[in-house]
């Protein structure tokens, strides 16, 4: 695991977006080769879609030929509502941006047949040969998605119903009315972002700092679900310096040192 820390969420954003505009660009995608990406919604992503905009507007990356799959939807919202996914990634991203309608892929919460939904999901997922660069956020009791304690860490994308605690957290976007947040969502699963070839954490402010501490320090455990980064080979998480609170100093020195040898090329 790879532990990247940065000053405060902007630095966190302009860190995360050059590091996959240097992948995306690296990989030299075209139309029969396509860049893969999985992302997140939510606020740990919008500095890095903020500065994504601003690098694609300076010609620095074109998302013509990239493929994108979203982690999760609620259920039974309409797209055009302000706090459903769909909106979310069009308002601060796809509508700023040269991706063509065609290369985006959100779960349809509204789907007649939702089981079905999330089984051709991961067919897309698979046809499409994987994910490449999996972007993600985390919750402050440690989840990814909607992937809550308790989930299984091979779960795949599926209809999950939300704890109470999700639900009340998220009242804040609906007018403090619990009754109007959904109750269920589709989201991917554990074993789904898992499988992509690299998976890229974000994580900011000091509420994130007991899972970020769970998740780096702590055992690989289903009730802190993006603990399951300690076994992927290529886990990356960028963080500010507020998440890092309840990191042992020693851990904090440690991830410095090994970006602060790599810089400098020391050896």
């Amino acid at each position: 695991m790879r532990i990247l820390i940065k000053k405060d969420k902007e630095e966190v954003g302009i860190c995360v977006a050059d590091y996959l505009i240097n992948k995306v660009n690296a990989f030299k995608p075209t139309k029969l080769k396509p860049f893969v990406l999985g992302l997140p919604t939510g606020s740990s992503p919008i500095s890095t879609y903020k500065e994504l905009i601003r690098r694609h507007q300076l010609g620095d990356i074109s998302f013509k030929n990239i493929i994108t799959f979203n982690m999760d939807e609620y259920v039974g919202i309409p797209k055009s509502h302000p706090q459903s996914y769909h909106y979310f990634m069009h308002d601060n991203l796809f509508n700023h941006i040269d991706i063509p309608k065609k290369n985006i892929h959100i779960l349809n919460g509204n789907a007649p047949d939702l089981e079905k939904e999330c089984i051709e999901f991961e067919k897309k997922i698979s046809k499409i040969r994987g994910i490449e660069l999996m972007l993600g956020g985390i919750g402050a009791d440690g989840h990814i998605a909607f992937n809550e304690p308790g989930s299984s860490l091979s779960s795949r994308t599926r209809i999950k119903s939300l704890s109470y605690n999700t639900i009340l957290d998220n009242s804040r976007f609906f007018d403090d009315n619990i009754s109007r947040v959904p109750t269920k969502a589709l989201t991917m699963g554990v074993g789904t972002v898992m499988d992509a070839r690299e998976v890229l954490i974000i994580i900011t402010g000091f509420n994130k700092a007991r899972a970020l501490r769970e998740v780096v320090e702590g055992s690989i455990s289903h009730m802190w679900t993006v603990s399951m980064l300690q076994m992927h080979q290529k886990g990356i998480i960028v963080c500010d310096k507020m998440a890092t609170m309840e990191l042992k100093v020693e851990t904090v020195k440690y991830f410095q040192n090994i970006e602060n040898i790599a810089a400098n090329n020391m050896f």
